[in-house]
């Protein structure tokens, strides 16, 4: 399988929520099912097969991020050379030029894309329209409704 990149955050986030599933959602799940066995029939019983649904649920998310976590290539920004070009983990200032509208975001792995918290994903078209670039460089990004274009204004590398 392919490495995916992740920052040291959104490795530190997926551990978290590793933890918390395997500690406190897991046994919680298996209490409510042994709970749900002492009602009876179990072909009628809709505590037992929610209860079930929920432990598959849980069970495939715990496999999913042992998956990630396995395949991860951590990045620290914060150890590579500061070479002043938008890489993963940067975070980059850009201006609309159409609009005049500033923006500052960083460039993290899928798994920690938020959009509302300015974190995009290394695979979405702003991040492959702006990697490679520097301060100054014009960066055109095509989208839905034709083709922005975005003036670097500065990367950081926090």
């Amino acid at each position: 399988m392919n490495q995916i990149p992740m920052t040291l955050k959104g490795v530190e986030k997926l551990r978290e929520e590793l933890n918390e599933l395997k500690t406190v959602k897991r046994p919680r799940i298996i209490a409510s099912i042994a709970e749900a066995r002492e009602y009876g029939d179990l072909k009628e019983n809709a505590e037992y097969h929610a209860a079930r649904e929920e432990q598959d649920f849980c069970e495939s998310r715990i496999k999913e991020i042992q998956i990630k976590l396995s395949n991860a290539q951590i990045i620290d920004i914060t150890q590579l050379p500061k070479t002043g070009r938008v890489i993963f983990g940067s975070t980059v200032t850009i201006l609309n030029l159409s609009t005049g509208e500033k923006f500052t975001y960083k460039i993290v792995g899928d798994d920690e894309a938020d959009f509302k918290k300015n974190l995009i994903s290394i695979n979405s078209p702003m991040s492959r329209g702006l990697i490679g670039k520097i301060s100054n460089d014009i960066a055109v990004i095509i989208t839905p409704g034709g083709d922005v274009k975005y003036k670097i204004l500065n990367v950081e590398y926090l």
